[in-house]
């Protein structure tokens, strides 16, 4: 639209000013509203810092222990580097028989020595970095479950623009619900106790800048999310519930109450 306006006897068309959508206010000082949107981020790859971070929290003696492990690996590969190229350019060096150089032949012998001394060294780092793998696998069903929540609160922004989530604002909050969860000696049920919470956690820091009657969608989006992901839903009957029967999956038809596959 354009609105007009008058200058002297000439008028003159201007374009109206745009109207702009209003933000949803809340009483709440959500930092989501403040945060950047992230990036579009891989499952696995969250997972893996997800884990990084449960593990840290409950078992900081594993993570520290990990880490260790990575610098001591870096830095055998460098020595071992070393000394392949310290016997290269012995080997190079050297004229005629090397075994008549006595010289070579003592850097050889030590270097052997350093290099089997190096590889044993590594060996046991090995076994150990593999234990602690083992150990820390253990609350992947958290950073797994915690991943797919992420996901669903990404997916509210197919509902309505304005719902723009940040990876920072959602890991500040997992690292909270670690600390605010109950706590258990038993690794299931302490693990049960993380999911619950921080279900519960996450969904109520998110309504609190969701549109009344986007929140109970949203309990929907979670809801099929982790049960989808447990094998408890079909993504089909999802699709059904959303679209009331216009489908477009292999083996559906578009119509409503059209027969189905075999004719049913």
């Amino acid at each position: 639209m354009r609105g007009v306006g008058q200058l002297g006897l000439r008028q003159i068309a201007r374009p109206a000013a745009p109207r702009l959508p209003l933000p949803a206010l809340t009483r709440s000082r959500s930092p989501a509203r403040c945060s950047l949107p992230t990036p579009p981020t891989p499952l696995q790859g969250l997972e893996d810092q997800l884990l990084g971070i449960v593990v840290a929290k409950e078992r900081p003696d594993l993570e520290e222990e990990k880490n260790k492990l990575i610098i001591t690996g870096a830095e055998n590969k460098r020595k071992l580097k070393e000394i392949e190229d310290e016997i290269l350019r012995v080997l190079s060096a050297s004229e005629g028989n090397i075994l008549e150089d006595e010289g070579a032949v003592n850097i050889l012998q030590s270097s052997k020595l350093l290099s089997d001394e190096i590889s044993e060294k590594q060996h046991i780092s090995d076994e150990t970095e593999a234990k602690i793998d083992e150990a820390r696998a253990g609350y992947k069903p958290v950073a797994h479950h915690s991943s797919l929540l992420y996901f669903a609160v990404t997916d509210l922004g197919a509902i309505d623009p304005m719902y723009q989530y940040s990876l920072r604002w959602f890991v500040d909050l997992f690292v909270r619900a670690i600390a605010d969860s109950a706590q258990s000696d038993d690794l299931e049920v302490r693990l049960q106790l993380l999911n619950d919470h921080f279900t519960f956690f996450l969904y109520q820091n998110v309504c609190r800048s969701l549109f009344e009657k986007d929140k109970l969608l949203f309990a929907l989006l979670l809801a099929a999310k982790l049960a989808m992901d447990a094998n408890r839903m079909d993504p089909r009957d999802l699709r059904f519930l959303l679209t009331g029967g216009i489908v477009s999956a292999p083996g559906w038809e578009v119509r409503r109450g059209a027969p189905g596959p075999g004719g049913c």
